[in-house]
């Protein structure tokens, strides 16, 4: 539905959220599982999904790396088997590792860096803002003042986005820019074409192999072979 590239990519990391899965022996993404259950116990509390929506971040990640630089990422997905620990992800927490991590990515894959993480930043950091305004109380009548309380936000988001969201919350923010999906380059065209015709190709040769070997089967079969001398004979006589 989202096309063949944003597909892709969604089973890779699905693939490695397997990964982790099965090293940690939990899945990611247990902190807004949980902030899901704790609001549910909070009388008038408005749960609120503030993540930029997958399919735009992974159609504008896509869009921003080039040819090589997919099939790079692609190959380390799929073939992602380190070990991974709770110490590894306890150490993840310290804010001296995670900035090196994230200074990493941003020399391997400046382009995935910025649509993954730096463009999630601004989205956040605007839907927060938006969560965070004041409410007005309802007024008796027209001519009574108005009168303001102020939000009470609990903000759940990765470690890797706070830096962003603090950097960002001073700012004038707009989304429409990175809202946007931009239309398909060139190479992502002819990737797209090469990769159906690819996969068209191989299931009809699967299946005139398929197809093949059932008619010799059939045709070694004696049943086959008595019913297909009398039909010869038949003509004859």
């Amino acid at each position: 539905q989202n096309g063949v590239m944003s597909g892709l990519m969604q089973m890779l990391l699905l693939k490695v959220s397997a990964h982790i899965t099965e090293q940690l022996g939990m899945a990611p993404g247990g902190e807004f599982r949980e902030a899901f259950k704790e609001a549910s116990k909070v009388p008038f509390c408005k749960f609120h999904l503030g993540d930029r929506p997958i399919p735009v971040t992974f159609k504008r990640a896509i869009a921003a790396l080039s040819f090589w630089q997919k099939v790079k990422l692609a190959w380390g997905l799929c073939f992602l088997s380190d070990p991974i620990s709770k110490d590894d992800v306890e150490k993840c927490k310290q804010k001296d590792l995670l900035e090196q991590m994230m200074a990493e990515m941003i020399g391997e894959f400046p382009d995935l860096h910025r649509t993954i993480v730096s463009e999630r930043d601004i989205y956040l950091t605007y839907m927060l803002k938006q969560a965070a305004k004041q409410i007005e109380l309802p007024r008796a009548s027209e001519n009574e003042p108005r009168k303001y309380i102020p939000a009470v936000v609990v903000g759940v988001v990765g470690m890797g986005h706070v830096p962003g969201i603090e950097k960002n919350w001073n700012s004038d923010l707009k989304i429409q820019e990175i809202m946007s999906v931009p239309p398909p380059s060139a190479s992502s065209k002819i990737f797209k074409f090469v990769l159906k015709a690819t996969v068209f190709g191989l299931l009809g040769y699967g299946c005139y192999r398929i197809g093949h070997r059932t008619v010799q089967f059939v045709l070694s079969m004696p049943a086959t072979q008595s019913y297909l001398q009398r039909l010869t004979e038949g003509p004859q006589q």
